[in-house]
């Protein structure tokens, strides 16, 4: 009977669709183990397809590619080295199934299959993949593992069965997205399962930007008595060797490394620099380009574009108008020798006044109104997009939750890009988050120690810029009352007599619901952004375009 089993928990940061690389990054992580002296590598789920795979796992090429390279995997487990737990896509005659795979001596040993399959939130899971039948452990060196799928630990039922046909440890690849509070949500449904069953807990997670997701990793083992006894890095790959001995109570894993936790900013900031920077390198764009106007949105989002790329990559124009204010010219070259980027100045005067011109027959007759204001914004989209098709960098755009949730952009104007580093972060968290990252410097950031925006950037009033002495609050309620609704209105979906019991006017509620409903058509086209919060827009929040439904004040 073995007494003794080393298993290394493997936190990878795989992509999509790139099965050979992934492939590559199995391999090196069970060379990483075997000289750690592992007897069992554990992976995260999908890791050889890269997770979510979408639609991709469709194809019935890829699901040979993903099937042709786990067997090419088992095989080199002949060598005598550790055996691997891969997760993979697994296509039979009856569907696609999302697949654990125990690779040992040479072969397939073993396999499960998700069992609960998410479809929520951005999970569409059962749109994809059939769901496994409940079964018992596999067995590994004479001990009995089991093996629920990401999904399968948040329902009582699959670990109850695994321990009642004999699981002596629970291990879960997962791939779970970050969310603002998602690590605490992890911990307590591992809580509750290991409570449920008495058996220790091994949870490995992804790592790494997919899109709009990140996957923070945070990796950890759960032994008996609720103790953790070892936890990964957040938002970084690793491997990491836990040692594990059989007792009278059964087995028990000796205390490994625990890093120190995030402060709740700088897990944010962190999300949002490792989403770009997958997204930025995963699709091969040689850097990026962004409008800088002078404005907290584009200084933090220059930021965190320098520490997650580096300076090199980072290319801003500033792009003045008449209405452009000193301030707003001082203050965006500052941000850019701060940061060390690119910087160039392009004026729109020209093309206001050729739109001017070539538009002043139609609207004859007609008042100057917001329709020249998003001339503005358009001539700004038109070149900052000339320049990315010309030089090959992926614009990013630079709004904020709070703007795109009421329609506080311009479609085809500042809502031009390619991708939103804070499209999921409201118009206060920017204001905290850009005088955090000036008090301090991120864990792993390419971009310089110390200041990196003037203080007048975070404390002026914001501003447009599109005509004489014009304010966002001029249109909007103030930030802190317009985040607090519609915190409550996207995030927690309470009704006005809920919101206004916390002190809001009912008639503000009101129009910012309205004004929600309105901007749906607008944010079905803005670009992909980091998810941050638990209701994030896009494959987290889909609401009707047409939608005759409004609030009852």
């Amino acid at each position: 009977m073995t007494h003794e089993l080393k298993i290394a928990l493997a936190q990878l940061n795989p992509t999509v669709g790139d099965v050979a690389g992934n492939l590559a990054l199995l391999r090196k992580a069970r060379a990483t183990a075997a000289d750690k002296g592992a007897d069992l590598v554990m992976c995260s789920e999908l890791v050889l397809s890269g997770y979510p795979p979408e639609d991709l796992v469709l194809k019935p090429a890829f699901q040979r590619a993903c099937k042709s390279a786990l067997e090419e995997l088992a095989a080199e487990t002949i060598d005598g080295g550790p055996a691997m737990l891969v997760g993979s896509p697994w296509a039979d005659g009856e569907g696609v199934y999302n697949g654990l795979f125990l690779l040992a001596e040479g072969k397939i040993a073993a396999s499960r299959f998700k069992h609960e399959l998410p479809n929520y939130g951005v999970f569409d899971e059962k749109r994809v993949f059939k769901p496994g039948q409940l079964q018992g452990p596999v067995n590994f060196k004479g001990v009995r593992l089991g093996l629920p799928i990401c999904e399968d630990l948040w329902f009582c039922d699959v670990a109850e069965c695994l321990a009642e046909s004999g699981a002596e440890i629970l291990l879960s690849p997962n791939g779970s997205p970050f969310e603002i509070d998602k690590l605490d949500q992890r911990m307590n449904v591992s809580v509750a399962r290991q409570q449920e069953t008495d058996l220790p807990i091994i949870y490995v997670n992804q790592v790494g930007g997919q899109d709009e997701l990140v996957f923070d990793g945070a990796s950890f083992v759960l032994d008996r008595g609720q103790q953790i006894k070892c936890a990964l890095p957040m938002f970084r790959e690793a491997v990491e060797l836990t040692h594990w001995r059989r007792t009278n109570e059964g087995w028990t894993c000796d205390p490994a490394p625990i890093p120190r936790e995030f402060s709740l900013l700088e897990k944010i900031y962190q999300a949002m620099m490792l989403g770009l920077k997958d997204y930025v390198n995963k699709n091969h764009f040689p850097g990026v380009i962004l409008g800088l106007s002078g404005g907290v949105d584009s200084a933090l989002t220059a930021a965190v574009a320098v520490d997650a790329l580096g300076a090199d990559k980072v290319r801003a124009v500033m792009m003045p108008s008449p209405y452009t204010s000193r301030e707003s010219l001082e203050d965006a070259e500052a941000v850019a020798k701060m940061l060390g980027i690119s910087y160039e100045m392009i004026s729109i005067e020209p093309a206001m006044k050729a739109f001017a011109h070539m538009l002043a027959k139609p609207f004859a007759g007609r008042n100057i109104d917001t329709t020249e204001e998003n001339v503005q914004s358009r001539a700004r989209g038109l070149t900052l997009m000339a320049l990315s098709n010309k030089f090959g960098h992926m614009l990013l755009t630079t709004g904020n939750k709070s703007e795109m949730s009421v329609g506080y952009a311009t479609l085809y104007g500042d809502m031009c890009g390619g991708y939103s580093v804070l499209k999921d972060i409201y118009k206060m968290t920017v204001f905290e988050l850009s005088r955090w990252r000036n008090a301090n410097h991120p864990l792993d950031a390419l971009g310089p120690k110390g200041t990196v925006m003037p203080d007048r950037v975070i404390t002026k009033a914001p501003s447009a810029e599109l005509k004489l002495n014009q304010t966002d609050q001029d249109t909007l309620p103030p930030y802190d009352v317009l985040d607090g609704i519609l915190e409550c209105l996207v995030e927690r979906e309470m009704t006005v007599d809920e919101i206004a019991a916390k002190g809001y006017d009912r008639a503000t509620i009101a129009r910012v619901w309205r004004m929600l409903d309105l901007a749906e058509y607008k944010r079905r086209q803005a670009p992909p952004g980091v998810k941050i919060s638990s209701r994030a827009f896009g494959r987290d929040r889909r609401y009707p375009i047409t939608n005759g439904f409004s609030a009852k004040v």
